[in-house]
């Protein structure tokens, strides 16, 4: 299943419609569900739900076998977690999207990882789908890619005593 997701904050109509066209010209068998948020376009080529609970949002991700979102950083470090190729676009301030381009800053940490794909434009995202769903496909994502995310045993620490 591949699964697509706007995050709970904003619309990100700009994403789903350019999913949606990929989409309308490359028909796949696999099951397609987005997440659309309080947006505006609605897919015509893969199911969708405006919003998801928590639970459900986890059985989502957990049933997929590719997650394409936002550069929100709750939804990339759950990708991480679960060991599961993330194909991100972040969303754009100059394009009324966000307050900030704190997505792209994002973009910008975590693209060390070799199970993160990263478009910025449409154009790029069409190219990154291409690859990525192509059956002799070249894109190769590094699913548990630990080596590029070393424990940092202060952050651990950190939150250890931020919870006792």
């Amino acid at each position: 299943m591949i699964f697509i997701t706007v995050g709970d904050m904003d619309p990100f109509d700009r994403m789903i419609k350019t999913i949606d066209l990929w989409l309308a010209e490359h028909p796949t068998s696999e099951k397609v569900i987005a997440q659309i948020g309080a947006g505006i376009y609605q897919p015509k080529h893969c199911d969708f739900v405006p919003f998801l609970t928590p639970n459900e949002f986890q059985k989502t991700f957990e049933q997929a076998r590719v997650v394409i979102s936002h550069a929100g950083t709750g939804t990339i470090i759950t990708a991480l977690v679960m060991s599961k190729p993330i194909v991100v676009f972040p969303k754009r301030a100059s394009l009324g999207e966000q307050r900030n381009d704190h997505q792209l800053a994002v973009v910008r940490h975590f693209q060390r990882s070799k199970s993160i794909v990263f478009a910025e434009t449409e154009v790029e995202l069409s190219r990154v789908l291409d690859r990525v769903f192509n059956p002799d496909g070249n894109e190769n994502f590094a699913v548990n890619d630990v080596a590029s995310w070393p424990v940092d045993e202060s952050l651990i620490q950190f939150v250890e005593g931020f919870v006792s």
